[in-house]
């Protein structure tokens, strides 16, 4: 809301700004109520991005470009998650966990300063009225776009989220190998946003890509759990290509949200698909968690292939967008 109202120049600044500002006061936390608190902070303030950073590029572009454009501008999850893989774990070995929240605290008052910097300022239109935003948030295609997207993050999250911990509880990997096969899947994340948006745009659909990009999901993931016991050969790269294609669909979903909003409120409506993802992602990893405290990580990578199914069958009814 704050990004219709006035402006990503406004809104993206300010909230990485915010999220830097917490970020360094969670390096320096006096105890953990406070780094709990600081780094909640963080998290809301740093969300503005999104809404801000995709708002932009959906006013960039025309239609017939915009899945390329929010395909490119999705690779920096990957390449921030990248940086991340590559460089916190030798952070936090050189002086712990402050010398990383310091690293990311600087990054993100870089991306402050350049959004302030590059970000072009244009008019915001007439205002933004709640009744208007409360008519997109009812809107029930944004809520099954939302939703049947966002199941796709459960299997997302099982292998960026744990794929360090099944290579290095069971194969022996040490924490920086482990990690650097989670970088390669988000390198090749990175390439499949773009991808999966530029066909988007070829084909005039956002919900035909989405759907075979679940069921391109769900397939790799089995892969990865028949191989999740075998030999590291096989499951090095079945585990880089199910994450990276479990991260190729990010890009297409936040198009297809702003496109459902009518004109000015499209940054509400990524707001709200955003929003989706990141209540999912609250659940997913404690239920992929128990699944695999419960069971073994073959039958848990299982139910997480199965699980994207429930949204190739959800965004069903979306077919003809």
């Amino acid at each position: 809301m704050a990004a219709d109202r006035w402006g990503e120049r406004v809104s993206l600044p300010l909230g990485l700004a915010g999220c830097s500002a917490c970020l360094a006061a969670a390096a320096f936390a006096p105890s953990y109520g406070a780094l709990v608190a600081y780094l909640a902070l963080a998290g809301a303030a740093g969300a503005s991005v999104n809404s801000a950073s995709g708002r932009a590029v959906v006013h960039w572009f025309p239609q017939d470009e915009r899945g390329l454009a929010l395909g490119i501008r999705h690779t920096a999850i990957p390449i921030g998650g990248l940086v991340a893989a590559v460089a916190l774990p030798a952070l936090a070995a050189a002086g712990g966990s402050r010398y990383a929240f310091v690293f990311l605290a600087t990054l993100c008052a870089g991306g402050a300063l350049t959004g302030a910097l590059v970000l072009r300022g244009r008019d915001t239109g007439d205002g933004i009225e709640l009744e208007s935003v409360t008519r997109t948030l009812r809107d029930r295609r944004l809520w099954r776009l939302s939703l049947g997207s966002g199941v796709y993050l459960y299997a997302q999250v099982a292998i960026i989220g744990f794929g360090v911990l099944l290579l290095h509880d069971e194969h022996d990997f040490s924490d920086r190998s482990a990690g650097l096969v989670i970088a390669a899947a988000l390198v090749l994340a990175g390439v499949l946003r773009i991808g999966i948006g530029h066909w988007s745009d070829v084909v005039r659909s956002r919900v035909l890509p989405l759907r075979i990009a679940g069921i391109a999901i769900s397939v790799s993931v089995a892969v990865t759990a028949v191989l999740a016991d075998g030999p590291v050969l096989l499951l090095v790269p079945a585990l880089a290509v199910a994450g990276g294609l479990s991260m190729a669909w990010n890009g297409v979903a936040l198009a297809a949200a702003a496109e459902l909003a009518r004109t000015g409120r499209s940054g509400a409506s990524i707001g709200f698909q955003q929003s989706a993802l990141a209540s999912i992602s609250v659940v997913a990893p404690v239920v992929f968690a128990t699944t695999v405290s419960s069971s073994t990580w073959s039958a848990a990578l299982a139910v997480a292939a199965v699980v994207p199914l429930f949204g190739w069958l959800a965004l069903g009814e979306l077919r003809d967008y």
